[in-house]
């Protein structure tokens, strides 16, 4: 069984029900829906409500973080205290598209973090083209305190070790199968047991063979397969193995 521990999720009636259902065929356990501004996070909070198997996450993406407001924080707050949501997020970084003001996002980052703390609660991060100011503000502001996760990781070996010290997990995705993805495929080996997560990222960057197509939950086994060849394991001991650290991070008690 797998836990998809990123993915976002949308509540169009059938054709959700159809998603879930080709992950639960696909030995998909349970799934994190995330949230990237309030209303999604809002929608999250439903999905999750209405079905079992599904998690919430809220918080603002850094795309978002120029909506952000006081109105935006109260309500995270009042989201976060369902039982339901299990962490705040995704939070973070982002200097690759830049689509909001950077000391917008880097305050808003820190915002969020704090929040997480209030209601010790663990962080989902995303960083792109932003690893050290990610990991100094990671640093400063304590992230990793309640645990967190850093999702679709693209970073390297050394940077993945630092940010473990931090009390962080890393987070694998569809890239990790790609053939000349030698930076993950060397995290994907040496990142340890206990903090090794899977992901889908869906509808976004969808593993091999779907390279390009939107993915889904239901494909989280291949990226378990390449991880599972990369270290010597069975598919299945990686999706013992990341389920269990998925469970400790969100606090999933079955």
């Amino acid at each position: 069984m797998f836990i998809d521990t990123h993915a976002h999720l949308e509540d169009k009636g059938n054709k959700l029900n159809d998603l879930l259902q080709r992950a639960k065929d696909a030995g998909v356990e349970k799934i994190i829906s995330i949230g990237f501004n309030y209303q999604s996070s809002i929608e999250a909070v439903e999905i999750a409500k209405k079905y079992p198997e599904v998690y919430a996450v809220v918080g603002i993406h850094p795309h978002d973080a120029k909506s952000y407001n006081n109105d935006a924080m109260e309500g995270l707050y009042k989201l976060a205290k369902d039982k339901n949501v299990v962490a705040i997020g995704e939070m973070g970084l982002d200097f690759y598209r830049d689509l909001s003001p950077r000391e917008t996002q880097r305050k808003v980052f820190r915002e969020q973090i704090k929040i997480a703390q209030e209601l010790y609660m663990p962080v989902v991060i995303h960083d792109r083209d932003a690893h050290q100011e990610v990991l100094d503000i990671i640093k400063q502001e304590k992230a990793g305190k309640n645990e967190g996760i850093m999702h679709c990781y693209s970073g390297n070996l050394p940077l993945a070790i630092e940010l473990m010290k931090q009390g962080l997990y890393i987070s694998l995705a569809g890239p990790v199968t790609f053939k000349n993805a030698k930076k993950s495929h060397e995290v994907a080996v040496k990142v340890t047991q206990d903090r090794l997560l899977i992901e889908t990222d869906s509808p976004y960057l969808a593993p091999e063979p779907f390279r390009g197509k939107k993915n889904e939950p239901a494909y989280i086994k291949y990226t378990a397969e390449k991880i599972a060849k990369l270290r010597g394991k069975t598919t299945e001991e990686i999706g013992y193995i990341t389920s269990l650290n998925a469970k400790k991070v969100y606090r999933i008690n079955d």
